[in-house]
C-alpha cells in the first residue's frame, strides 16, 4: 500500500502562490517535490473557496471530516471569507466586456486557464453562466477566424480559376497555418467553391417506368407449387466473356422453374426466363427494381400471364434472399469448388445447366426432409 505524504503548510502555500503566478504545474511539482498533481489541484480548490484552514489538517482528515476544524482565530476566518468574496468579485471582471454581458470567447479562455484549479461548474457559477452554456460557447466556431479563412479559401480558388479541389487548397493553406482538410471541404461546399474541372458526372436515372408494391414482405413460405416465385440476375464472369444468368425460384420447394443465360443483361433475357412459366392465376412473382423488371415490355408480359408482380425496396437484397442464396450456392459448388475461374464460355453454360439439373433432381435439402426439390414436389402431389 502506498504511503501517504504529508506536506508542511509552507509548501502548500508556496505551491498556491506559484500557481497564482501562472507557474506550470509540472515545474511547481519539481521545485517543491510534490508527487501528485491532484493534491495541487485540491489545494487550489480549497484556496479559491476560502477554505485555507483545510491546508492545516493532517493527512486523510481533510477528506474524512469535510471542512475539518474551525479557523485558528476569528481574524483568520474573516480573512478567508474576504479572500473568497474578492475572488468572486474580481475574477468575473476579467471575462466581462464593455457592457454587462459576458463575452463568450473571453469566458471560455479564462475557464480553460483555471481548469487545473477549479471545476468547470464552479467557474461557471462564479461568472453567472450555465455549465451547458460554457460547452456551447466552446464548441461554437470562432466567427472572425472563420470569416478570414473563408475569404482566404475564396481568394485561392479564384486565383487558380477553380482548378483546385479541397485537397490542393488545404495544401496551400498549410504552408501558412494548421488546417484540417475536412474543414476546407465543408467551407468550399457551403460557399460553392468546388473544383470546376472534371466534375463528377451523375447518371440521371429518373423514376422507374413501372414500380410494384412489396407484396412478398419476406414471407418466403408457400403452401403450394408456383404460388410464390422470386427472380433475379447474377453475373457469370468465368468464361471468355461476361455472361448473365437469370433464374426464377419456387419458394414452395426451392426448385428452379425457369432460367436463361445470355451475354447481355437486357429485357430479352428476363422475358425469355418469364416465358418459360405456365399461364395461371394466383401466382406472385417477386423481383428487385432493376430496369429490366420495371420496363414496359416486361410488365406487359407479366400481366399477359396473369401474374401479380411484387418488388423489393431499393438497396434491400434481403427482400429476395432465397434467390440470392441460390446464386451464391451455384457459384460456390461449381466454379469456386472446381476452380473454374478462367475457362471457356461453352464450359460455363454447360456447368450451369448440369448443376441446375443436379440441384432440382438430386441435391437433397434439410428443410425438405432431406429430399430434392423435385422429389418433394412429387411426394406432396
Amino acid at each position: 500500500m502506498a504511503t501517504r505524504v504529508s506536506y508542511p503548510l509552507e509548501i502548500k502555500m508556496k505551491a498556491i502562490e506559484m500557481r497564482l503566478a501562472r507557474v506550470p504545474v509540472k515545474e511547481v511539482m519539481e521545485q517543491l517535490g510534490i508527487r501528485n498533481k491532484t493534491q495541487l489541484k485540491t489545494w487550489m480548490r480549497w484556496y479559491r473557496k476560502g477554505e485555507v484552514h483545510r491546508l492545516e489538517q493532517p493527512v486523510g482528515k481533510q477528506y474524512s471530516y469535510g471542512k475539518g476544524p474551525e479557523h485558528s482565530s476569528e481574524l483568520e476566518k474573516v480573512k478567508a471569507e474576504n479572500r473568497f468574496l474578492k475572488q468572486q468579485l474580481d475574477l468575473p471582471k476579467k471575462v466581462q466586456g464593455t457592457g454587462k454581458e459576458v463575452e463568450p470567447e473571453v469566458a471560455v479562455a479564462w475557464i480553460e486557464s483555471i481548469r487545473d484549479e477549479v471545476t468547470v461548474s464552479e467557474a461557471c457559477r462564479w461568472i453567472g453562466i450555465a455549465r451547458a452554456t460554457y460547452y456551447r460557447w466552446k464548441a461554437a466556431p470562432k466567427t472572425e477566424r472563420t470569416d478570414a479563412t473563408v475569404e482566404k479559401i475564396r481568394g485561392l480558388c479564384i486565383h487558380h480559376k477553380f482548378r483546385y479541389g479541397y485537397r490542393k487548397i488545404t495544401a496551400l493553406l498549410r504552408a501558412e497555418q494548421r488546417m484540417n482538410h475536412k474543414r476546407v471541404q465543408r467551407i468550399m461546399q457551403r460557399e460553392g467553391l468546388q473544383c470546376r474541372v472534371r466534375m463528377k458526372k451523375r447518371k440521371v436515372t429518373g423514376q422507374s417506368a413501372h414500380l410494384a408494391e412489396n407484396l412478398l414482405k419476406r414471407q418466403f413460405h408457400a403452401e403450394a407449387p408456383l404460388q410464390k416465385l422470386v427472380t433475379d440476375i447474377t453475373y457469370l464472369p468465368f468464361g471468355g466473356k461476361m455472361l448473365y444468368f437469370s433464374s426464377i425460384l419456387d419458394l414452395y420447394n426451392g426448385e428452379i422453374v425457369a432460367y436463361s443465360i445470355a451475354d447481355k443483361q437486357d429485357t430479352s433475357l428476363v422475358l425469355d426466363t418469364l416465358n418459360q412459366l405456365p399461364k395461371r392465376t394466383n401466382m406472385l412473382l417477386h423481383s428487385d427494381q432493376g430496369s429490366v423488371y420495371t420496363s414496359q415490355a416486361y410488365q406487359a408480359a407479366v400481366k399477359g400471364k396473369g401474374i401479380t408482380m411484387s418488388m423489393s425496396r431499393k438497396g434491400t437484397p434481403a427482400d429476395h434472399a432465397p434467390i440470392e442464396s441460390f446464386h451464391s450456392t451455384l457459384k460456390s459448388e461449381t466454379f469456386y469448388l472446381e476452380d473454374l475461374i478462367c475457362t471457356t464460355t461453352a464450359i460455363v453454360v454447360q456447368t450451369v445447366r448440369d448443376y441446375i439439373n443436379y440441384y432440382n433432381s438430386i441435391r437433397i435439402q434439410t428443410k425438405l426432409n432431406n429430399q430434392s426439390p423435385v422429389d418433394y414436389r412429387r411426394l406432396v402431389a
